[in-house]
This record gives C-alpha cells, sequence and structure tokens, in this order.
C-alpha cells in the first residue's frame, strides 16, 4: 500500500501511519478493522458540513440545511470522494471480498472514507480534520444548488437536455460485478447529440444510473 501517493492525494501526512492503515483495513480483513474509526468519522463528518452549510447558506432555515447535510454525507458523495481519491486501491480486504470486487464496492469505499476522518481527527485534531473534509468536499460545496436539491441527477439531466431540444439520454449497463447479495453495476450514459458519455456505479443499477447522469449533468452544464 502507496501510503505517500495517498497522502498527497487527501493533503494529510499522519504522525501515526498505523492510524491510517487501520482506517483502510475492511473488517473482513482481520480483527483490527476500520468500523470504530468509522463510527468516529461518520460524527466529525457530519459536524464538518453542517458549519460549511451553515456559513454559506446564511438565509437557508434548518430544515433546508439538514437536507443539504443529508445529501452531501450520503453514500454516494462519499463514494464519489473516495473514487477521486483512488482509495480503492488502497484498501485492506479479506480473500472473499477481494474476489467479489469489494474494492470498488460503494458501502466499503464510504465507509473507510468515514475512517479516514476519523483518523485524522485522532492523529491530528479537529482543526486538520475540518481542513481535511473542506478540501476534499470544495468540488461538491461550489456545485450545490439548493433549488435543485430535490431533483434527482436524472430528473435534472432530462430538464436540462429537454429545456436544449437535446434527445433524452440512453442508459445501458457495462458491467456487474459480485455475488446476487452484494452486486454492483457500471452503468454508462450516452448522449450522442453532444457526444457525452459517462459511468457511474453503485449497489444497484438505478443508483449508477443516478450517478452516471450526475457526471452527464455536471459536465454539461460547465
Amino acid at each position: 500500500m502507496d501510503q505517500e501517493r495517498l497522502q498527497q492525494r487527501i493533503g494529510y501526512r499522519f504522525s501515526e501511519p498505523g492510524l491510517l492503515a487501520r482506517a483502510l483495513t475492511h473488517r473482513s480483513h482481520g480483527a483490527l478493522h476500520n468500523e470504530r474509526l468509522e463510527f468516529l468519522g461518520d460524527s466529525v463528518l457530519n459536524c464538518v458540513v453542517a458549519a460549511e452549510l451553515f456559513e454559506r447558506f446564511a438565509e437557508l432555515p434548518e430544515g433546508e440545511l439538514s437536507r443539504l447535510r443529508a445529501h452531501l454525507v450520503r453514500q454516494q458523495a462519499l463514494h464519489e470522494i473516495a473514487q477521486t481519491l483512488g482509495l480503492g486501491e488502497h484498501l485492506q480486504l479479506g480473500e472473499g471480498e477481494l474476489k467479489s470486487g469489494g474494492f470498488a464496492r460503494p458501502s466499503i469505499l464510504a465507509d473507510a472514507l468515514e475512517a479516514l476522518v476519523g483518523a485524522i481527527f485522532l492523529d491530528g485534531d479537529f482543526a486538520a480534520a475540518r481542513e481535511t473534509v473542506r478540501r476534499l468536499y470544495e468540488p461538491l460545496l461550489e456545485g450545490l444548488d439548493p433549488r435543485a436539491l430535490g431533483k434527482d441527477p436524472k430528473t435534472l439531466l432530462q430538464e436540462l437536455l429537454q429545456a436544449r431540444k437535446i434527445a433524452l439520454p440512453q442508459y445501458s449497463v457495462l458491467a456487474t460485478r459480485g455475488a446476487a447479495h452484494s452486486q454492483s453495476f457500471e452503468v454508462e450514459c450516452l448522449i450522442p447529440q453532444l457526444s457525452v458519455r459517462t459511468t457511474g456505479s453503485g449497489s444497484s443499477r438505478r443508483s449508477a444510473e443516478q450517478e452516471a447522469a450526475m457526471r452527464a449533468f455536471e459536465q454539461i452544464r460547465g
């Protein structure tokens, strides 16, 4: 596991490399796994994201802020950030999870990202964890539109294309991985008229389509 490269991507260097290693260890790998760090990181993450939203959207009421926070800390958002970091290639998994493609499973990646936040909190302090989370979340926060948040990505993409009088996207399954009870799907979203082709992955075909649609929406909107 190349910890140096991952730490560069995160923007944080660990004083105790063992904490980083544990954050990346799934319970299938052994007794010293990341579930306790995940528990801690989840709380830190929620607090940091809530504070960021409070500062950025001064006019929004409590209910809207809660909705935005739920959107940002859900599995899909965590999975997206984990993919950006290439977290899957650094995970320590048991043989069964390795064979079933656990390194790409959204739930495992999302949990590992939370554990990583918890590890940074313990290795440094809350300020270090907050700075890291703010840096990792910057692309998501910059593109956040509270007015559009109530609509799912496929709906947003459809409305955008219809407004421009462009044919609706075509979705197709590229791959299905894992056992029947823990499958992951890779889906392609194709918009030939705009030469847009994006992919998404998820634990269901629908969630994979939503991720691919969001990437297409962001690409078209610029």
